[in-house]
């Protein structure tokens, strides 16, 4: 078995470690002696959504997503459709999540159009929503993790969210939501970076993209008991 990642402008979108992303999912691959290729893509590089079974985009500051939106509207906006789609394991986290939405309203009233591959929105707003945080998926997965970030996303009705707030603000800092999941695409808030420190969703996402290519999966347990160990011991912490 093979897993192929795309891993869209690693050079650009890696606030705090975002890219321990892509190391926790090689890690937990090659210790099951399932392949994996990492290709990077780069502004200017085309990629083909069809030759890839996970695709992971970081946070990133705003700066940034200005630059990348006119990078990702020349072809790959079109590819990440496809690949949502197609059910292909998407991750985005903070502005790349925002990015998947179908606009950024800053505070100060300016609009700037995302992707809208997904319904939902992001209005910013001038006090940060900062600190450690945790969350639960519908699994019964407790996710901990580090926010920061001026923009409150709202989802529109029927789309679902990825976890409910345990502690922290997550979406908006009202409704208890965190994140967004439509099909195998995950969009979350949480930087730290996430993976590293919740082996289980990282498991859930290996999962789920060997499902889509192969029609099943069925992972070798692997010993995460220092894993674990660390993110009990930051549960305990966070909701204090």
């Amino acid at each position: 078995m093979m897993i192929k990642i795309a891993h869209l402008y690693p050079d650009m979108l890696n606030l705090y470690g975002d890219r321990g992303n892509i190391i926790t999912l090689k890690t937990r691959l090659n210790a099951r002696n399932i392949g994996v290729q990492v290709d990077n893509i780069t502004m200017g590089k085309t990629f083909n959504s069809d030759e890839y079974d996970m695709i992971f985009i970081g946070g990133g500051q705003d700066f940034e997503q200005d630059a990348l939106l006119n990078d990702l509207k020349q072809g790959k906006d079109k590819e990440l459709k496809k690949a949502v789609e197609n059910g292909k394991v998407v991750l985005a986290i903070c502005g790349g999540y925002q990015m998947l939405g179908r606009y950024y309203e800053t505070y100060d009233g300016k609009r700037l159009d995302y992707l809208g591959i997904l319904d939902f929105y992001t209005r910013g707003e001038e006090e940060r929503m900062i600190g450690n945080y945790a969350f639960t998926t519908k699994e019964g997965i407790e996710i901990v993790g580090f926010e920061n970030h001026s923009g409150r996303t709202y989802l529109s009705n029927g789309l679902e969210p990825l976890g409910t707030v345990i502690k922290g603000y997550g979406n908006n800092g009202e409704d208890k939501t965190e994140g967004v999941r439509y099909k195998n695409t995950f969009g979350t808030y949480s930087h730290g970076p996430v993976l590293p420190k919740n082996s289980r969703f990282a498991d859930l996402l290996i999962s789920l993209a060997l499902e889509n290519k192969y029609g099943k999966a069925e992972l070798e347990p692997l010993d995460d008991t220092l894993e674990l160990k660390a993110q009990k011991q930051a549960m305990s912490l966070y909701i204090k």
